[in-house]
């Protein structure tokens, strides 16, 4: 059976973001992941979680100045001292908020950088932001994103990220499938995952068009759910979509996946 999770960034959007915990509880939902918790006094989140008997179950490291257009520090070589204070700063609250999982994004190309320089200086940080997590037992994620949402994001494709997790060889470093951004950029999502299950540990959801609730687009999530079981996965899926309307009244979709 699918263990979904909840992504509070994009759901539950009609509520401040620390109420979104009770909403995402009172739906059903057994944990929750969001962008950034940064913003939020670490004692009041983790109170919240635990009063909502929820678990966090990912966040981002710090991704720089997010409404002027930063997407991550992680390929850029003139912010490494930044991006590895980030680092520190993310295991601070994964720590605080009994999180495992932190996704390191790898950021827009920068300009007058060549490509060389760009995959040198990311590699370096994941080993940097590897073993820092190590020490605490947290776990390290990557994640592809489409060049649609994202123009200029360093990294596309399962396959250069597999290539780049090869090269980088950390060991607590894993890859988040988000299967909206795959659909994009190349299809075949299931093969895909069955092929390098072992090197997937987080999986998100959202259709397309659009970025809504499965079964509003082009993606078979009613067979990729149960192929999911079938190949093993046993890891969470977070539900990482903007409801159509409001969140509640597109939760159709998962009733059949929750325990009653």
């Amino acid at each position: 059976m699918p263990k979904f999770n909840a992504n509070l960034t994009m759901m539950f959007n009609e509520l401040d973001f620390v109420d979104r915990f009770a909403a995402a509880a009172r739906a059903g939902f057994k944990g929750v992941e969001f962008l950034f918790p940064y913003a939020h006094d670490k004692a009041q989140l983790v109170d919240v979680a635990q009063r909502n008997a929820l678990q966090i179950v990912l966040f981002n490291m710090p991704a720089g100045d997010w409404n002027a257009g930063d997407r991550g520090l992680a390929c850029d070589p003139s912010r490494t001292t930044e991006f590895q204070d980030g680092v520190g700063q993310a295991i601070d609250y994964a720590l605080a908020l009994d999180c495992r999982r932190i996704h390191c994004m790898a950021g827009l190309r920068p300009r007058a950088v060549n490509e060389e320089k760009m995959r040198e200086t990311y590699l370096a940080n994941l080993r940097f932001a590897g073993r820092e997590l190590a020490k605490h037992d947290l776990q390290l994620f990557i994640e592809a994103i489409n060049t649609r949402d994202i123009p200029g994001y360093y990294l596309n494709t399962s396959r250069q990220a597999f290539d780049l997790m090869h090269y980088a060889a950390v060991p607590n470093l894993s890859f988040l499938y988000d299967c909206y951004h795959m659909q994009i950029m190349e299809g075949d999502l299931a093969p895909t995952i069955e092929r390098n299950l072992a090197r997937i540990a987080h999986v998100q959801i959202a259709d397309t068009p659009g970025r809504h609730e499965p079964g509003t687009g082009e993606i078979n999530y009613g067979f990729l759910f149960q192929h999911l079981d079938r190949i093993g996965y046993q890891g969470w899926i977070g539900c990482e979509y903007r409801p159509a309307t409001t969140t509640e009244a597109g939760l159709s979709w998962i009733e059949p996946y929750f325990e009653p």
